[in-house]
């Protein structure tokens, strides 16, 4: 990302109309009676996600020279915003969407060519990113899986991942580990690397992987490396510049989601106004009392306004400008809008939100986690303090 002083236009209209439209064909075709099945089941929504593949949504941001739709940033954004205001969801397999933006932008060409037109196709999926560990957490830069090099042809990974979603049902999984110990780089950010895994042949020969029970239906997992293999050939970009790589996928991510809680916000506020119309009590609609009117007038004006601010991200992102500031209030803001309309549609909705086949707890619950997940709010906040601001640092 550059800077720069040059003018980026955002325009009021949202776009995308056609692509919206078939979005949303796509979904109607998987009412909440598919969602409710899959969260008693626990299942992974496979025949959601091949129908997103072969429309070829997934592979929205992948250019056409390696067989995808070659569509900006924006374009992706509508996708999964339109998938989340339909009632659906894309947690399933949103990073399959953008994963692979690391061994686009850092990876050799042919890795580009071995990888990115299977994924653009649906062949291979792509969409575990082994980075969070029990102990670090959110602390990058601490992690403990280690990554040794063993001759000129391959390095033995020795470690744990835990919060990895999608891996039981990827084929390739990028995973981040410590290549030069903390002790022998200067900047703690230094000597991570990122490699490329072939889950179809590690998996019982070096990963183990342990399903966790949580509250959303998000097929998350614990993954447990021990001496892992992986061939020198799948190490993306030089070794120890892993962390710089993470980042620059980071903005990408956080506006990605926050399109998704734009989508959720949307959906809640649609459904508690119609429900509010429609309802009544004491001779009258639920929705001419200004406790049930105010919440959720006051989640569409933060919702117009969070909308803003992403749509502003994304204008940065594609023009190649700084938006890490951006990116990340956007992401923030969406997921505190999408946190609130979620809260007045379930009270609106009164003891019949609680109910399942009416979809809002489901959503409920998983609007919920873009408070935590994939950074959480506090996090957000110290950014803003530290690199917007100038505060000190935080701790």
């Amino acid at each position: 990302m550059t800077k720069t002083s040059e003018p980026v236009s955002i325009s009021l209209d949202p776009g995308w109309s056609e692509i919206r439209d078939g979005v949303r064909r796509v979904c109607e075709r998987f009412p909440n009676e598919y969602w409710v099945k899959l969260d008693h089941e626990e299942a992974y929504p496979t025949d959601f996600v091949k129908a997103l593949t072969e429309t070829g949504y997934l592979a929205a941001l992948i250019p056409e020279a390696y067989g995808g739709a070659g569509l900006p940033l924006s374009g992706a954004c509508a996708i999964l915003e339109t998938i989340h205001e339909s009632g659906a969801n894309a947690a399933a397999c949103h990073a399959q969407m953008y994963t692979m933006g690391t061994v686009l932008r850092h990876g050799n060409e042919e890795q580009k060519r071995k990888y990115l037109p299977g994924i653009a196709a649906g062949a291979l999926r792509l969409q575990a990113f082994g980075v969070t560990e029990p102990t670090t957490g959110s602390d990058t830069t601490q992690l403990k899986t280690r990554a040794e090099k063993k001759g000129n042809d391959r390095y033995l990974i020795n470690g744990q991942k835990v919060w990895t979603s999608r891996v039981l049902h990827s084929d390739l999984m990028l995973l981040l580990a410590r290549t030069t110990a903390p002790d022998k780089v200067k900047r703690r950010s230094d000597g991570l690397s990122v490699f490329l895994v072939d889950l179809r042949e590690a998996k019982g020969r070096g990963i183990e992987i342990r399903k966790i029970d949580a509250m959303i239906n998000h097929n998350t997992c614990e993954v447990f490396i021990d001496n892992l293999e992986v061939p020198a050939g799948n190490l993306i970009g030089e070794e120890g510049k892993g962390f710089k790589y993470i980042v620059d996928s980071m903005n990408a991510e956080r506006i990605l989601i926050a399109s998704e809680s734009l989508g959720d916000a949307k959906y809640f506020i649609r459904r508690a106004s119609h429900y509010a119309k429609e309802r009544v009590v004491f001779g009258r609609p639920i929705g001419q009392n200004q406790g049930v009117q105010f919440p959720i007038a006051r989640a569409h004006a933060e919702l117009v306004a969070a909308d803003l601010v992403v749509r502003k991200a994304c204008a940065l992102f594609e023009a190649e400008r700084d938006c890490g500031a951006e990116a990340n209030m956007g992401k923030m803001l969406a997921a505190d809008v999408a946190w609130k309309a979620a809260d007045a549609c379930l009270q609106t909705f009164g003891g019949f939100g609680f109910a399942r086949e009416y979809g809002i707890e489901r959503k409920w619950r998983e609007t919920r986690l873009y408070q935590t997940a994939p950074i959480s709010t506090n996090m957000i906040l110290a950014y803003i303090a530290q690199h917007v601001l100038g505060l000190p640092r935080s701790y």
